[in-house]
């Protein structure tokens, strides 16, 4: 590999290059979560009435629900990938770590699936 050289012991041992695509996800995830957020706040400040009916209403229509709908997706995802870090970072002990993301992955996945359902039952008009 190398003749004892600074270079020939370190070559190979560089960053796996794996950190870049995941950075850019919590990035691009954060921008999401501003815009999104920022127009629930303005929503939300210009309903007025906080009413089941109201609300429900509100969901009812399609733009609503759709933007609702990414705003819960793309929260669910940054916390995920968030999470992911903090368990990489600490948990030290594969099998742990293992079950630790296992859990993560499945409490999100949870969680954004019931938020989506939520609002589709408002949005479509269901019953609570």
């Amino acid at each position: 590999m190398g003749n004892g050289t600074s270079i020939g012991r370190v070559r190979g041992l560089g960053a796996a290059h794996h950190g870049a695509h995941h950075w850019l996800l919590q990035r691009f995830t954060a921008i999401g979560n501003v815009v999104l957020m920022s127009w629930l706040i303005v929503s939300l400040a210009l309903m007025g009435d906080y009413g089941y009916a109201n609300v429900a209403k509100w969901l009812g229509n399609p733009l609503n629900a759709t933007a609702m709908i990414l705003l819960v997706f793309s929260l669910f995802w940054h916390a995920r990938l968030g999470l992911q870090v903090l368990i990489e970072d600490y948990v030290h002990e594969a099998g742990t770590k293992f079950a630790a993301l296992a859990a993560l992955n499945l409490a999100t996945i949870g969680g954004g699936a019931f938020g989506i359902f939520s609002v589709a039952a408002l949005a479509f008009g269901g019953n609570a």
